[in-house]
């Protein structure tokens, strides 16, 4: 091979490394990021989402705790947001098992091998996740109100962040949460086609959610959930108010919107 000949291979080689990768590709690393999901025990599905459902609470402190401490302003919303991607944070790079964000991911074998079995794996797999959420958020939000978790004038803080949860009917929750769900679905995909920075990535997307209004079923509940526990709602609400409507919007964006889609510009280029 001649130095020219040589040269050429390796600006070929490197130009290769610097490329982004193919989009097939980065749908089967998400596919088999769904595979290993999928194939988990129940135990551990519920044990991890029940941890999600707890440290999701850290992106209510901080939020409240920002509230709290800065004054009524419009530059202060803003700045109150920046809370909100804590809890995202610890629960994502923690690999702990978050409805919309895991489950978003499991969708991705089941529409490349449709079968009863991948059905019943994502049926079990989105159930036992969404229940350990629920009940984390539950019980941290039951602690935070009557444990005195944190100073009175953070939970203040904390009871106004969720108050604007109230203005909303649940028709507008249902359609704030589809941007919602499409937006954490993205963050799977995002990371496994970088190299780096999963830290802003997670706090870029979570970010945007916040700033945009948008509706997140387990980071919403933990809002709707304290305010039941503090006696600003009921029971009712706080599940068909707000639960269940985020949780089909967040589903018809993770999943209708983002996976389908996800999958469907590779489908012609990938192999059954």
């Amino acid at each position: 091979m001649s130095d020219r000949d040589e040269q050429q291979a390796g600006e070929a080689a490197e130009a290769e490394e610097r490329s982004a990768p193919a989009a097939r590709v980065v749908h089967a690393a998400v596919a088999e990021q769904g595979e290993d999901e999928l194939a988990r025990p129940v135990a551990s599905l519920f044990w991890s989402g029940f941890a999600a459902g707890i440290a999701i609470m850290a992106s209510l402190w901080v939020s409240g705790a920002l509230r709290h401490y800065l004054p009524e302003a419009d530059w202060a919303e803003p700045v109150i947001a920046l809370g909100y991607p804590a809890g995202f944070l610890i629960v994502i790079l923690g690999r702990l098992q978050l409805f919309t964000e895991h489950t978003a991911v499991a969708v991705l074998p089941v529409v490349r091998a449709p079968s009863a079995r991948n059905l019943v794996s994502l049926a079990r797999l989105w159930s036992v996740i969404f229940v350990a959420n629920m009940l984390g958020a539950l019980i941290a939000t039951a602690l935070a109100v009557h444990a005195h978790l944190q100073p009175p004038d953070t939970l203040a803080g904390m009871i106004a962040v969720s108050e604007k949860l109230l203005e909303r009917a649940p028709l507008d929750t249902l359609m704030q949460a589809i941007p919602a769900g499409f937006l954490i679905a993205s963050i799977a995909w995002i990371r496994s086609a970088v190299n780096s920075g999963d830290f802003w990535i997670v706090f870029a997307v979570t970010y945007a959610i916040s700033l945009g209004g948008f509706a997140h079923v387990v980071a919403g509940a933990s809002e709707a959930f304290l305010l039941m526990w503090a006696g600003q709602a009921s029971v009712g609400w706080a599940l068909g108010g707000f639960v269940l409507p985020a949780l089909l919007g967040n589903i018809l964006g993770g999943t209708g919107l983002f996976a389908l889609l996800a999958h469907a510009q590779v489908k012609n280029e990938i192999k059954d």
